[in-house]
């Protein structure tokens, strides 16, 4: 049997939506009724289309909302996220435990947070309704950037916010958006097949480079302290069950 593949990091950045909360239900009922009223159409190739982005670069796009006015643009966002939050976002299988285990050490639970695509209103409500754990250091959202994903500022925040050089950070996504921006910003890359199939990942345009790791789900990882760094264990091997290997 082949043996977990190891990387030691002194951070990890996460992505919220797809990575550590499921908030599928409320997205495509929030998609649903923006195609609706913007006339767009479909709504599930918008879905897909648009997961990983910054909502508000979203609602901008011209081929998708094409919304210019600031005020507009802004309630929008806020309107949308209250429709993805009343469909009950929860955690995915895995996330508690691995920010628990990250929480148990003194020194490990001030190396990670939180970088996401959403507002601060989004993440400041989701985070606790999914119970999962707070970044002690905070965390970086759509209103801190003047980038979003694909682009590598967010990433490039959340390792300025923990103080820790990007490059020895790992990154995990669920999106290609998330994934191309941490590779743009230096850092390994560890994509869950969450919200893509694998195939994604492994065959990846030249412009998205491949992530560095793929793993099923966040059950295939286990984290230990060790001089002073994260030593991750990573077991990428595709699960016959889904279930995990470890």
């Amino acid at each position: 049997m082949a043996l977990p593949e190891f990387v030691t990091v002194d951070a990890i950045l996460f992505d919220l939506d797809g990575t550590l909360i499921d908030s599928t239900p409320g997205v495509i009922s929030a998609w649903k009724t923006f195609a609706e009223e913007y006339k767009l159409g479909s709504h599930l190739p918008i879905v897909q289309k648009t997961h990983g982005r910054r909502l508000a670069d979203t609602l901008k796009d011209e081929t998708v909302c094409n919304i210019q006015d600031t005020e507009l643009l802004d309630s929008e966002i806020l309107r949308f996220e209250d429709l993805v939050i009343q469909g009950n976002p929860v955690a995915l299988e895995g996330a508690i435990e691995f920010l628990t285990q990250l929480d148990s050490h003194n020194d490990m639970r001030t190396r990670w947070t939180i970088v996401t695509s959403a507002s601060r209103y989004y993440a400041a409500q989701c985070i606790p309704k999914c119970k999962i754990p707070v970044p002690t250091s905070g965390f970086v959202t759509a209103d801190d950037v003047s980038e979003g994903k694909p682009k590598p500022t967010p990433y490039l925040e959340g390792a300025k916010k923990l103080g820790v050089d990007v490059t020895k950070c790992l990154v995990i996504e669920d999106a290609p958006s998330g994934v191309q921006a941490g590779n743009s910003a230096g850092a390994k890359t560890l994509a869950v097949c969450t919200s893509h199939k694998r195939e994604d990942f492994e065959n990846c345009s030249e412009e998205m480079k491949r992530p560095t790791y793929i793993i099923d789900d966040l059950t295939r990882v286990r984290v230990n302290w060790e001089n002073g760094q994260i030593r991750l264990g990573i077991d990428t091997r595709r699960g016959p069950d889904g279930s995990a290997i470890l």
